[in-house]
């Protein structure tokens, strides 16, 4: 089973940031601290488990497969009742 890791940002990476900010760099160095918060933040991410992943991917295809279903209805009901109300635009009346 995966970590549970809380998603509070360390104390060292606040601190880093506001001593970035008083110092008001220039973009290159804005940048940079961007990209070190963005690895920093990438190292508390955890690696689901094979059987996390199946079972997320399974979720995943069984809500989309049910998604497709409930708007496959609602067309053929629309398509229904616009050709009631309408008429049926196959028929060709000459």
């Amino acid at each position: 089973m995966a970590r549970k890791v809380i998603d509070e940002p360390s104390e060292d990476i606040v601190a880093n940031a506001r001593k970035e900010r008083a110092e008001r760099r220039g973009p290159f160095s804005r940048f940079a601290l961007f990209i070190r918060q963005v690895i920093a933040e990438l190292r508390k991410v955890v690696t689901p488990t094979r059987r996390e992943l199946v079972s997320y991917t399974i979720v995943v295809l069984v809500f989309v497969v049910i998604m497709m279903a409930i708007v496959t209805g609602l067309d053929t009901v629309f398509s229904l009742l616009v050709n009631f109300l309408f008429g049926d635009p196959s028929v060709v009346t000459g």
